[in-house]
């Protein structure tokens, strides 16, 4: 299967929607939990996704099951409720929301589900992406969400976060992430030691 394979849904409120899945595996669309947690990326837009495709690499390069939805919380509010009462019952284990402007969809998502919830705000306006870092972070006790920063690195922490949360429950995605981890840490040092040789000469 390609990394994003486009599959058709009917929706709990019946109407049709495109989902990407970027997976290793086909969807249960029997219903049936899945054998291994899924993470959910919901946008507010279709615009969001080249950021969000940060996201998404990250989550591919640990072979995460990983569904991609536009859904909006003042939009379609309803639909929004469906697919995340859906995509719990089937199996996510996080879902990951990404807007901009007046970025409500992460804690209108955290206030639907208990799991793990993280906020990606977008730069989609004139307050270059800050209104929808606090719309996101700032959340009334006891319905967090995790909200990284705005743009590209936000998103790729998103898929990081993502990973160490499924991680606590999945012994060979932990040694995956610390393995990442220690590649990075040798990408920093392999650098420096380039640039002390430079200023040698």
């Amino acid at each position: 299967m390609s990394p994003h394979s486009a599959i058709i849904i009917l929706d709990l409120f019946g109407i049709s929607s495109i989902i990407l899945t970027q997976s290793i595996t086909l969807l249960n669309m029997e219903g049936k939990m899945m054998t291994k947690p899924f993470v959910a990326v919901l946008m507010g837009s279709d615009s969001d996704l080249p950021v969000m495709q940060a996201t998404l690499d990250v989550l591919k390069s640990f072979e995460i099951t990983t569904e991609v939805k536009v859904t909006s919380a003042h939009r379609t509010p309803a639909a929004t409720h469906s697919y995340v009462t859906d995509a719990e019952a089937r199996g996510c284990g996080v879902f990951i929301c990404a807007a901009g402007l007046a970025a409500h969809l992460a804690g209108a998502v955290a206030g639907i589900t208990t799991l793990p919830v993280i906020g990606v705000p977008i730069d989609a306006g004139p307050l270059k992406g800050m209104d929808a870092l606090l719309s996101t972070a700032m959340m009334p006790g006891g319905v967090p969400v995790a909200t990284v920063a705005i743009g590209s690195a936000g998103a790729k922490n998103a898929g990081y976060l993502a990973a160490q949360i499924l991680a606590t429950g999945d012994k060979a995605l932990a040694l995956a992430v610390k393995a990442d981890r220690q590649k990075n840490a040798e990408a920093v040092i392999a650098k420096d030691a380039a640039l002390q040789e430079r200023l040698k000469g």
